[in-house]
């Protein structure tokens, strides 16, 4: 019997995101999964390290890798979109829930539960995903505002509130300590 399941994932490249939004360079959802895995997989690493804390790093960065597979789906709906009322909110959430599990359904048996795990990760993990996927929107507004591109210069304060907000410690340590340098030129970066 064949699965579809890795077919589909292929075409997270061809999902852009900030569709509202005029950007110097677009970002697809296979770039931007990476970089939400990466940070994911950090703000595992520090709360293990530095709070004491017994996350599964590679748990933390396979979920982000799969956070937003549910837009092969239904497209990338822009945040003020999604978030304009509960009842929206509510309704996409339910969409993408369905979304998973057309996509689980892709899978073959066998790998079926190991997938429900990372569609369902328990509450802490959830928590740091949420936190780098914010990380990574202010990546991305950071950049754009880097090319002069006053567009994201909103976007870029509401997503620092919505992260501070979070109160995710881990999510703070990273920023202060590994943001900075987005803004620095790669010459800027090596020295």
């Amino acid at each position: 019997m064949q699965n579809h399941f890795y077919a589909m994932m292929s075409r997270m490249k061809n999902i852009y995101r900030w569709g509202l939004m005029r950007n110097t360079r677009r970002e697809n959802l296979s770039e931007h999964s990476l970089e939400v895995a990466q940070i994911a997989h950090a703000l595992a690493i520090i709360g293990n390290k530095r709070l004491g804390k017994s996350y599964d790093t590679n748990l933390a960065a396979t979920v982000a890798m799969y956070h937003d597979t549910a837009e092969i789906i239904t497209g990338d709906m822009p945040t003020p979109i999604k978030y304009y009322n509960g009842e929206i909110k509510r309704a996409y959430k339910q969409i993408e829930e369905v979304a998973e599990k057309q996509l689980i359904n892709m899978l073959p048996d066998d790998f079926k539960n190991d997938f429900e795990k990372i569609y369902s990760p328990e509450r802490e993990i959830s928590e740091l995903v949420k936190a780098a996927d914010k990380i990574s929107a202010i990546i991305k507004c950071t950049e754009e505002l880097n090319m002069g591109n006053r567009e994201f210069s909103v976007a870029e304060r509401t997503l620092r509130q919505a992260l501070k907000d979070m109160s995710v410690p881990e999510a703070d340590i990273f920023v202060d300590e590994f943001l900075p340098s987005f803004t620095l030129s790669l010459d800027e970066q090596k020295g």
